[in-house]
């Protein structure tokens, strides 16, 4: 399902993925099977998304990330793919960002480039991670720091 209002430039959407109102999926964007992908959610070139994942309403994927499988991605939740934006001098290639399989990003999360976010970690509400998450591991606040072991 692909509401009327969602712009979609790519073919490589999975079965059974839904996309809503006033979504961008941009040309060379893959995303995976049984997604749903809420309003207003833009997804750049080249972006990736796995199988099975929700990226709820409003949320930031620029080209350089990729997403395992299983992933819950919170509302306006951003993610950034150049370490030092320069308006007079764009950028040429885009630091990667790597979400893994079954981890979990709460609302209003800031996601830095250039970070690993491991299996099934959690990232609570409002943070902003600067620097890899663990596999099984809470991260909470600005920065984000551990705040506890199993997710």
């Amino acid at each position: 399902m692909i509401h009327s209002t969602a712009i979609v430039e790519t073919d490589n959407i999975g079965e059974g993925t839904q996309i809503w109102r006033w979504t961008h999926v941009c040309k060379g964007a893959r995303i995976g099977k049984n997604c749903k992908i809420g309003a207003g959610v833009y997804i750049g070139p080249g972006v990736l998304i796995g199988a099975e994942c929700k990226v709820q309403n409003n949320v930031f994927i620029p080209s350089g990330v990729q997403i395992g499988n299983n992933v819950f991605i919170g509302p306006h939740t951003v993610f950034t793919n150049v370490k030092r934006p320069n308006p007079k001098h764009p950028a040429t290639a885009y630091v990667k960002t790597w979400v893994f399989d079954e981890a979990v990003i709460g609302a209003n999360c800031t996601i830095v480039c250039g970070v690993t976010i491991q299996c099934r970690a959690f990232v609570g509400a409002g943070s902003v991670v600067t620097k890899d998450v663990l596999t099984d591991t809470t991260v909470v606040g600005n920065p984000a720091r551990i705040k506890g072991g199993k997710a």
